[in-house]
């Protein structure tokens, strides 16, 4: 790829009849690569973006979205309190397909940066209720994906069986994970509309003087679908400190109650993403994915304390932090549950919320400074820090734990965890509860000081 914006902008004209190109910029997330993408500024003042996959597996997503933008109507819109990208139209640009929508304006939010307390916490459990508020009708009526708990039940059945095949997941959580899938009281959820894998990039946000930073805009439906709930607060299990506050927004923004087994079933997502990325390295015949999945699962399975995933665990409390390092950890293309927004769409490095800044600074939030190459491989050992944490057994959630992961299709030689001190670090123990969060936190901050992704 590396396609020229210019070269890009011109494609706007083939999916917009018409339309006056005045000029164009780069538009990315300075991550993998996965599309080529740009804005390009219309004669009416306009801006659009551009994105355009040269394979299979990012043409697949980019259709996707392409259908789910194009199921949500005037009327699906109005019922949500943010906005969501405009569909534009679809070209080919030499072998590979291209998808133009609006541009939506905002910064994003790294998830363990997320503040708690109103605000962005709370913005962001109304904005994923409003989702799932829409009415089924809206994904059935445009042919996607609908599930019912019980298929997302069998599904995961499924993926459990295959990672225990490999003969490289610890018997321990192979047990634990079996155990939840028998749980009759797991399963009975409504499903609802859902995006498939919300992630805390997927959330745009304006700051509000007053009430703090606020979703205007939400990225990411290629997953649009109807199916369990709990997917979308996946990524919660990255952002400990909002984690209670989006989850009791999102509980007062619904209509309904929500299903008591709601945060045990997304932490048994948030678990099984380690297996999901085995098995796609499995069937890829890539040692080295195998092995990375095989040393992380090993971390999880001697970090927990009790192999209980049942629902009366939402009852207790407490924090795992070795999950926090979970939404880095890639997804297999092509699954049912697709997490991803790591699109070429929004620079992190320009759009993250800046948490050290002044509390008081009321002006423009500030980039995070660019990461060198040298400091990459600093990062990959500061993030294997992150797993040395042991981890608490769910008995000790109280709905702080919902996460998947990071981003479906990222390619292998991207992924962010990989490090040669990995299995090392899943021999590191910590005295006490107290002095492992601690830890945790200085690891992620030390981390999050030095690069972003």
């Amino acid at each position: 790829m590396g396609r020229s914006p210019f070269t890009l902008a011109a494609a706007v004209t083939a999916a917009l009849p018409g339309a006056e190109v005045t000029g164009a910029r780069a538009l990315t997330a300075a991550a993998d690569g996965r599309f080529d993408s740009a804005v390009a500024t219309l004669a009416d003042g306009r801006e659009l973006a551009i994105r355009i996959a040269d394979d299979d597996e990012t043409g697949r997503e980019l259709a996707a979205e392409a259908l789910a933008l194009r199921a949500l109507t005037a009327g699906a819109r109005a019922m949500l309190p943010f906005k969501a990208p405009e569909y534009i139209g679809e070209t080919r640009v030499g072998e590979g397909r291209a998808l133009v929508t609006g541009l939506l304006p905002g910064f994003q939010i790294e998830a363990a940066m997320v503040p708690s307390g109103r605000g962005a916490a709370e913005s962001m459990g109304a904005a994923i209720a409003a989702v799932h508020g829409l009415p089924t009708s809206v994904v059935r009526g445009a042919g996607l994906v609908s599930k019912s708990a019980e298929e997302s039940r069998e599904e995961l059945a499924r993926l459990i069986d295959e990672a225990a095949a490999t003969g490289r997941v610890p018997a321990r959580l192979t047990v634990r994970w079996r155990q939840a899938i028998s749980d009759d009281d797991l399963w009975r959820f409504e499903s609802t509309v859902v995006l498939g894998g919300v992630q805390s990039t997927s959330f745009l946000f304006d700051d509000d003087p007053e009430r703090g930073p606020e979703v205007t805009g939400l990225v990411g439906w290629h997953g649009l679908a109807v199916g369990d709930p709990a997917v979308d607060l996946a990524w919660l299990s990255a952002a400990p400190d909002a984690a209670p506050d989006v989850h009791a927004s999102y509980s007062r923004s619904l209509d309904r109650v929500p299903d008591a087994a709601l945060d045990v079933r997304a932490r048994l997502l948030a678990e099984l993403e380690f297996a999901r990325w085995l098995v796609h390295g499995d069937s890829m015949r890539r040692s080295d994915i195998v092995d990375d999945a095989a040393a992380l699962l090993e971390s999880l399975a001697d970090g927990l304390r009790d192999d209980d995933l049942s629902v009366i665990a939402t009852l207790g409390a407490g924090v795992d932090s070795a999950m926090d390092a979970l939404d880095r950890v890639p997804v297999e293309t092509g699954s049912a549950i697709d997490t991803s927004m790591q699109t070429d769409a929004y620079n992190p490095d320009e759009l993250w919320l800046d948490t050290n800044a002044d509390a008081e600074k009321t002006g423009p939030v500030q980039p995070l400074p660019s990461t060198t190459r040298e400091d990459g491989d600093a990062d990959a050992a500061r993030r294997a820090e992150m797993l040395t944490v042991e981890t608490e057994d769910l008995s000790g959630v109280s709905g702080l734990f919902a996460g998947t992961t990071g981003a479906a299709g990222v390619r292998e030689e991207s992924h962010p965890l990989r490090s040669p001190d990995t299995d090392s670090a899943a021999d590191a123990d910590f005295d006490s509860e107290e002095e492992a969060q601690r830890a945790a936190r200085a690891a992620l901050q030390r981390w999050k000081s030095s690069s972003s992704e």
